[in-house]
């Protein structure tokens, strides 16, 4: 797997940074509420178990599989394969996923979780990648931003490998332009 990776873009050391300040801002902001953290299979596992560690708040947490993608791009349809089990109405919602990058997905699942009547919905990305948005959305809470190239590792995929790496790198074009 190493050998498919270009550069390494973000480190054991700095993903464990970003997920310790988006953990204690998101227990600053929500003191004295439960909120629901949702995550996005299968990207968010590493993140979202990762962030939890650093919430200091009664919350519960559930998970929604949905799709968009296939390969290395966004068909623009999103799929839902898994949906939430918990009661969402007038909760406190926070979406978690590994990556904000055209917005589709995001975009259809906040809209979804609103019109279900939640309370409130902030989105937390452990990256962003604002030169591959398609839709506005903008995330309340971001780990980092990363350019235009395909990245994988801490959760991050390509035709569902790589996501075991500690780190998030360049995954080498010849890997997924064969």
């Amino acid at each position: 797997m190493i050998k498919d990776i270009k550069k390494v873009s973000l480190s054991e050391e700095r993903i464990e940074q970003i997920v310790k300040r988006l953990g204690e801002q998101i227990t600053k902001d929500y003191k004295d509420k439960e909120p629901i953290f949702i995550g996005l299979l299968k990207g968010c596992n590493p993140f979202m178990m990762d962030l939890l560690k650093h919430i200091d708040l009664y919350c519960s947490l559930d998970y929604m599989d949905v799709s968009s993608y296939v390969g290395t791009s966004s068909s623009g349809n999103v799929t839902i394969h898994h949906d939430v089990k918990t009661e969402i109405v007038g909760k406190d919602i926070i979406l978690v996923d590994d990556i904000l990058d055209t917005g589709r997905t995001l975009d259809a699942v906040v809209k979804l979780l609103r019109a279900r009547g939640a309370g409130s919905v902030k989105l937390c990305v452990l990256l962003d990648k604002p030169e591959g948005r398609k839709v506005p959305i903008t995330a309340d809470y971001i780990g980092d931003l990363v350019p235009n190239e395909f990245v994988v590792g801490y959760g991050l995929d390509y035709n569902e490998k790589y996501r075991n790496l500690p780190y998030i790198g360049v995954l080498k074009e010849e890997v997924y332009s064969k």
